[in-house]
């Protein structure tokens, strides 16, 4: 085994979701004005109507397709895994394209890149075509020309509100920042929900917001991430609480925020923007918008040639407004304490996929309970290199020795990866070197798995809105644990390990891997340059472990 002093350092640098610079600035100025004012959202008084899921989706092709073969597979829903980044692309414009009677569409982020403005695209050949389609986005991460997506509000099929909105409307990074420190006990809380609901029928959810990153179509970028489709009785369910989060107080009419985004003449120059990029991708040849055209992978997933695992499930999310139930103010649902007791009741293994890793005081006794019993924890997650944000590191980096000194397993994804199978992109897009966790994904037991939108730290058991599925299935399990060893094998992963004592109080850390088929160990950790092993030591100085 070769022992190595410093890492390669890949030329390439992230594009991240989560805005580094913006959210260490927001950080500065969060500390500097603490204990922001509590107000309710701009738009609050806006009259808004009350809405829900169609009651008889077996009215429509896939109601009734669905109705039939639940029929056959009581209490039992039907279920896919969306590994590949394209096809969870492709799998969304088609459920798009199938619609007959409503769309209902809840993200975390909805970029207005190549892959978001096609399926905004799709979304509004749906409205035309009399589809009814409600847009419900959180507005804590939108980008420069995101905004350019409230003009679909005009159409009058479509509706969109935001959840706890900003009131600043703006572009400017430096403006959002300055009202969020101003406003932080507000505007902190945010809801990290991913949904598609197609005629109260069919589903999607899982970890994957909208935009080029997700899909793993972009060089400079792309996330590993984990979709599920569903079909059956539990559609009804995640409609349900797409409901609750669409009529609840914190969703404010997009034209209540801003008249100017969402006029007709804003639709008009939107709806021309659209049509000129879609023809623009068809000339150009690009290979994932030729295969929207093919109906695969939907196509097949309705006809039975990708089989449909059907397996019983709990829907778990959490309450529009989690902050007043975790404070004890109203009744509702926490989504962490279904899936604490899920993982607690682990017998002999627990593999956990998480980009972010900060479990605080009650994950690291979960843990500690897991292995008092001997069972075998393993975690995959991101290392220095591989990670879009490096605040979250920086705390994450405090748990790793007392976790690998209670016997868990730790693995950290590399940015380059040595070996594309089971990463869920294509050989020529994993070798820019750009690829990074964005998968929450859970096997217990090899007999049940959770998907959904929850990262394993604070921010999201305490502060995001999030929700997930729970799924007894061996079958999917099997399928879960090929992906989790695919990319915690040596070529794509380190393994953290803790090396021997050398006389001093604390062990040094080694990270070992898989490089042009030789095992080595990097006794430095692996980065991008020294100046982001530098900045990460800093921050981790910082007690911020609460809002990662």
């Amino acid at each position: 085994m070769t022992t190595i002093s410093t890492a390669p350092v890949s030329a390439k640098r992230f594009t991240c979701d989560h805005g580094i610079a913006a959210r260490v600035f927001i950080f500065v100025l969060v500390a500097a004005f603490a204990g922001g004012c509590s107000t309710l959202p701009p738009g609050s008084s806006f009259p808004k109507t009350v809405s829900w899921a169609i009651a008889a989706p077996e009215q429509t092709r896939l109601g009734r397709q669905f109705a039939d073969a639940a029929s056959q597979h009581p209490g039992t829903s039907a279920f896919r895994m969306v590994t590949v980044g394209v096809d969870g692309f492709l799998a969304r414009v088609q459920m798009i394209n199938a619609a007959e009677r409503t769309l209902d569409l809840q993200y975390f982020i909805f970029r207005a890149d190549e892959t978001g403005k096609l399926l905004a695209e799709a979304v509004l050949r749906a409205a035309d075509r009399g589809v009814r389609v409600r847009l419900l986005l959180d507005d804590g991460e939108a980008k420069p020309g995101d905004e350019q997506t409230a003009a679909l509000d005009a159409h009058p099929q479509i509706e969109i509100r935001a959840y706890n909105p900003f009131s600043y409307r703006g572009p400017s990074v430096f403006m959002r920042a300055l009202e969020f420190a101003f406003n932080s006990s507000r505007l902190d809380y945010r809801m990290h929900n991913k949904l598609m609901v197609v005629d109260n029928a069919i589903a999607i959810v899982g970890g994957r917001n909208v935009g080029d990153q997700y899909f793993q179509i972009n060089p400079e970028s792309q996330y590993a991430d984990d979709d599920v489709f569903a079909a059956g009785p539990v559609v009804k369910q995640l409609s349900g609480t797409f409901d609750e989060f669409w009529n609840c107080d914190l969703s404010i009419p997009m034209r209540a925020l801003t008249k100017e985004m969402t006029s007709d003449a804003a639709l008009a120059s939107y709806r021309q923007i659209l049509t000129d990029h879609r023809q623009q991708v068809k000339s150009d040849g690009t290979d994932y918008a030729s295969r929207v055209a093919s109906g695969q992978p939907l196509a097949d997933t309705l006809s039975g040639k990708l089989p449909l695992v059907w397996a019983s499930s709990q829907l778990v999310f959490d309450s529009p407004d989690k902050k007043r139930v975790e404070k004890g103010e109203m009744v509702g649902r926490l989504m962490h304490k279904p899936v604490a007791a899920a993982v607690a009741a682990v017998k002999t293994e627990l593999l956990m996929i998480t980009p972010y890793l900060i479990p605080g005081d009650e994950g690291m006794k979960l843990f500690t309970d897991i292995r008092k019993r001997d069972a075998k924890v393993s975690i995959l997650t991101s290392s220095l290199e591989a990670t879009t944000v490096i605040l979250a590191q920086a705390a994450y980096m405090r748990y790793r020795e007392p976790l690998l000194e209670r016997g868990v397993e730790i693995y950290e994804i590399r940015s380059l990866l040595g070996n594309s199978r089971g990463s869920g992109q294509p050989v020529n897009i994993s070798r820019f070197g750009n690829y990074s966790l964005h998968a929450k994904l859970f096997v217990l037991d090899r007999e049940r798995l959770f998907v959904g939108s929850m990262n394993f730290d604070q921010r999201s058991m305490h502060l995001n809105t999030e929700i997930g599925l729970i799924i007894d299935s061996p079958e999917l399990a099997r399928q879960a644990v090929a992906r989790f060893e695919a990319m915690s094998s040596p070529p794509n992963a380190y393994q953290v390990l803790l090396a021997p004592r050398d006389g001093g109080n604390t062990p040094p850390l080694v990270w070992r891997t898989q490089e042009n088929g030789k095992l080595v160990e990097y006794d430095r950790e692996p980065a991008r340059s020294n100046g982001q092993r530098v900045m990460v030591r800093l921050l981790s100085l910082l007690a911020v472990d609460d809002e990662l």
